[in-house]
């Protein structure tokens, strides 16, 4: 079976050619031009062969390969030292900071007060209150708040730095060391490593469960 004999003069004289061809003058483009549409039908026309067909045939047969590429993903913060990092759907909004009114009669460090967010007032949190680490050190230049949401309970918290989200697969996620703080232990579901620094992916299940039982 031979195959079809096709006239490239865009290859040489057209567009992708010198373009030295006279009929550009008139269609501007190779495209335009019956010559290159004629060549186009003719290929489309032609019978494939054999060969061709049965190795798109073992091709298309085969297995499909599942890829499955930073299944996860977390947003990368800072507070004071530490990075962590947060399960990416809890995650609802990035803001500048903004004033905390504290609410009277009340004394904890984990609840900070209320936060005017888009004209709806929210429960402010420390989550390094909440892990156990000194306070926020961090300035305003790279400081932001960060409202989360989880089965509708939602809180705002002050990161020192918000980093953006990392993407990961189950198998990067290493034990929590022994020698991590007692504190941050039982929140950290794992340990991914981020811009060659250890990262302590929190767990956000029981960190809101902790942040619920607070309020109550």
């Amino acid at each position: 079976m031979s195959a079809p004999v096709i006239t490239d003069c865009w290859k040489r004289v057209g567009i992708w050619g010198d373009r030295s061809c006279p009929e550009l003058k008139v269609h501007l483009h190779c495209r335009n031009c019956p010559v290159y549409s004629a060549g186009a039908t003719r290929l489309l026309n032609a019978e494939v062969s054999e060969a061709y067909m049965a190795g798109h045939a073992r091709h298309y047969a085969e297995a499909k390969r599942a890829l499955r590429h930073g299944a996860n993903s977390a947003v990368v913060f800072r507070l004071a030292s530490e990075w962590f990092a947060l399960a990416t759907a809890v995650f609802r909004e990035i803001a500048p900071l903004r004033p905390v009114h504290s609410l009277p009669h009340r004394r904890d460090r984990i609840v900070t007060g209320l936060v005017n967010i888009r004209g709806e007032l929210l429960v402010g949190v420390s989550l390094a209150a909440a892990l156990g680490l000194a306070a926020e050190t961090g300035s305003d230049r790279t400081a932001r708040l960060a409202v989360v949401l989880r089965e509708g309970d939602r809180f705002v918290f002050a990161a020192d730095e918000i980093a953006g989200i990392h993407r990961f697969d189950d198998v990067e996620v290493g034990p929590v060391p022994a020698t991590l703080a007692h504190a941050q232990a039982p929140y950290t579901r794992g340990m991914l490593t981020w811009r060659d620094r250890p990262v302590g992916l929190l767990d956000d299940q029981l960190l809101f469960y902790t942040l619920n039982r607070t309020l109550a």
